[in-house]
């Protein structure tokens, strides 16, 4: 009797401790899912953001420097959208290593003349000398001079200010940058951001205004290579109105979408 009692009380006894092996398991298995989730949530509170589109790059670089650049123009005569163009050409629209290292944003090498600060950097040839300046503004000045101070350039200034596609292909031609392809990647920047309106406003000509039918609301179908920005300065209306005409919260848009270029009743 005795033997069998003892017996039972060694099943329940292994019952009990296999089970409470297998919940410890579990508990193990939960609580690194739950570390798993919590990490995951560490993640994106360490990158809130998501990164730049080159859009957003490009707009945020016009915004910044297009008043500099209007500014040249009027003191130097070289056409605002060119400046423009050159800049987010030669710096990656102010991301690339020499505007963030020198806030060179125009790929001006030293040269014998110069005597400022230089950092060095592989480009035709490796560690080949370049500019340094203490502020981008600097850089734009030093860009104005560069082109009205050397004799190469100098057929340039025989062109008219809004003829940005001659002045492009004037610049290949001068030997400012080796590329082949140099005029045309600027005249396709200018043409895609609408570059040409800074031009208009240095020479005091009036920007084209769309039709505005009070029986119809204007409205624009969106096509490749669009962005908010491009739409803004096209029809000369600022982001913030654009985006509240249309109900927009952010700056994405999309190929096909319509949208309203004026006040709707809704």
């Amino acid at each position: 009797m005795s033997l069998r009692f003892l017996l039972i009380l060694f099943i329940v006894a292994s019952c009990l401790l296999g089970c409470k092996s297998k919940k410890k398991i579990a508990e193990g298995r939960k609580l690194a899912k739950n570390e798993q989730v919590a990490l995951s949530k560490m993640d994106k509170l360490a990158n809130p953001s998501k990164p730049v589109s080159n859009e957003e790059a490009v707009a945020s670089y016009i915004s910044k420097y297009g008043q500099i650049a209007k500014d040249e123009m009027l003191r130097y005569g070289i056409p605002a959208s060119i400046t423009l163009a050159q800049g987010i050409l030669e710096s990656g629209a102010g991301r690339g290593s020499l505007s963030e290292r020198a806030n060179n944003h125009f790929g001006i090498k030293c040269h014998k003349d110069w005597t400022g600060e230089r950092v060095y950097h592989d480009d035709d040839l490796k560690q080949e000398c370049f500019r340094k300046y203490k502020d981008p503004k600097y850089s734009f000045r030093d860009h104005s001079l560069f082109l009205s101070q050397r004799s190469r350039y100098a057929g340039l200034f025989r062109l008219r200010k809004d003829d940005y596609e001659r002045w492009a292909k004037g610049l290949r031609k001068a030997g400012y940058a080796t590329d082949p392809k140099y005029s045309d990647k600027l005249i396709r920047i200018i043409n895609r951001y609408d570059l040409t309106i800074f031009d208009q406003d240095v020479l005091g000509k009036k920007r084209k205004k769309p039709r505005r039918d009070n029986a119809k609301i204007s409205t624009y179908t969106i096509v490749k290579g669009d962005t908010i920005y491009s739409i803004s300065r096209r029809f000369n209306i600022s982001i913030d109105t654009l985006k509240d005409y249309n109900g927009l919260i952010t700056n994405e848009i999309s190929i096909g979408q319509v949208l309203y270029l004026q006040p709707t009743k809704k």
